[in-house]
């Protein structure tokens, strides 16, 4: 079983709120817009990290990250864009190869909105954590944690912050 902490926009944020949860998680996965690479350096120090760029990303997080990390966690293949759309408005860079090789997990960030929905055409789950961050017009701040267990996913809990300025 691999404990799951999804986060996403966190705009070079990063406290010890934050931190407590990447300690009780296995992975860390960053659907993007990271800001300064000192958040990804932190959560590096305490666990694995798996990670895509965003928009607000500069060439540095680009060279590190990549806009779409594609993998297996457990026997539960997983893609991970910033990006991406959502069920079914997928964007046209991932329409196409979410049909023709759906996912069983597909995770976009950008839109600071949280959301965990099915999509019963593809069989998969689209998960966005909304925003962890700071800046934005979300009112609060929302990670996401679940396990993946073999094929099974579970245990998803939405994780909340008031947005302190």
């Amino acid at each position: 079983m691999t404990k799951i902490l999804l986060l996403s926009d966190t705009h070079s944020y990063i406290d010890d709120d934050i931190l407590k949860y990447v300690k009780q998680a296995d992975e860390v996965w960053h659907a993007g817009d990271i800001g300064d690479l000192k958040v990804c350096d932190t959560i590096k120090k305490l666990k694995p990290l798996r990670a895509v760029y965003g928009n607000i990303d500069d060439a540095k997080a680009r060279l590190e990250f990549p806009e779409n990390n594609r993998f297996m966690c457990e026997g539960v293949d997983v893609w991970m864009t910033h990006i991406g759309g959502y069920p079914p408005k997928y964007n046209l860079r991932t329409r196409d190869l979410i049909k023709e090789n759906p996912p069983r997990i597909f995770i976009s960030g950008h839109s600071h909105i949280l959301k965990v929905m099915p999509d019963k055409r593809y069989n998969l789950i689209h998960m966005n954590p909304g925003a962890v961050g700071k800046h934005g017009f979300h009112k609060v701040r929302t990670m996401l944690r679940f396990t993946i267990d073999r094929n099974s996913i579970d245990n998803l809990e939405v994780i909340e912050f008031p947005k302190r300025y």
